[in-house]
């Protein structure tokens, strides 16, 4: 049965390793005795990465956006593992981007839809066979963001409000064969995606034409000093990889891991309170220009 303890050690591959929650996650579980196979796209986070942890610790270069990088990754895994499989796939690669929908470049919208959404599938075709072995389990990496969406981080929202509707299939899909699939929502935690997000958010602002600065400036302002304020508040990654661990080895785990009070909080709201009633209550508490 998936999760029940064995003698063998037992092993996960983490995507977005580098920082942040990936990092978090690859770190607990070395701790924990697993053998992580921590996904980074440079290898000096790889390198760094290994100074931090046990030598069961292995970086591997995925790309999730790349077909062949997934696929390279992937027969490393397989050929380290062999017929022992994967006990854990943690989906956690993703990215950020701020900007208002009418002025997004369509680009950059296809982009995160490409990490955060279509590349956590195409790294869970890849391993799947790898975790059927192994009786393991897959966790994606959602947010609040999946559950109910704000202004100025519509394309972030898109692509986790996605990839929950494919955490359900998947999941009902592999329920025959008892593996386990769980997504885990964090609100604001302090990880550098969101510091990453505003910088391209800073590119993509100087970029606009007037028209959309006279039309969104003074809103992007208030939103940006809200997620200052929200990331300089968050909790730390090491919150999310308790849960992440937790659905990895629970007899029962969840289906679904709220992680903060900023994340429990929104979720009732999305639940209980009508569309135009949040929008307003929304627009307030980031302090957006109202209509006239």
């Amino acid at each position: 049965m998936a999760g029940e303890p064995t003698d063998r050690i037992r092993a996960a591959v983490i995507t977005g390793a580098s920082t942040g929650i990936g990092e978090a996650c690859a770190l607990r579980l070395d701790r924990h005795g697993w053998r992580v196979f921590a996904g980074v796209r440079k290898e000096a986070d790889g390198e760094r990465l290994k100074q931090q942890a046990s030598d069961r610790l292995v970086p591997i270069t995925i790309d999730v956006t790349d077909q062949a990088s997934i696929k390279s990754a992937a027969e490393v895994v397989a050929s380290a593992v062999g017929e022992a499989g994967l006990a854990g796939l943690v989906n956690n690669a993703g990215i950020t981007v701020h900007g208002a929908i009418e002025f997004l470049p369509i680009e950059e919208l296809r982009h995160i839809l490409e990490v955060n959404t279509i590349g956590q599938i195409a790294v869970t075709q890849a391993f799947l066979a790898l975790i059927r072995k192994g009786h393991g389990r897959i966790v994606n990496m959602g947010s609040i963001g999946g559950r109910m969406a704000t202004p100025f981080i519509g394309a972030y929202c898109a692509s986790k409000f996605a990839l929950e509707a494919l955490t359900d299939s998947l999941r009902q899909e592999l329920r025959p064969w008892d593996i386990g699939v769980s997504i885990v929502e964090p609100g604001s935690i302090a990880t550098p995606i969101w510091e990453k997000g505003r910088a391209t958010g800073n590119e993509l602002e100087e970029q606009l034409p007037q028209a959309a600065r006279d039309l969104y400036g003074d809103a992007i302002e208030a939103m940006q000093r809200a997620v200052d304020k929200r990331t300089g508040a968050g909790i730390p990654p090491e919150e999310v990889a308790k849960a992440v661990e937790h659905a990895l080895t629970a007899k029962r785990p969840k289906t679904r891991y709220l992680v903060g009070m900023d994340a429990r909080l929104p979720a009732i709201f999305a639940k209980v309170v009508p569309d135009r009633a949040r929008d307003g209550l929304i627009a307030r508490g980031l302090k957006l220009p109202g209509p006239p």
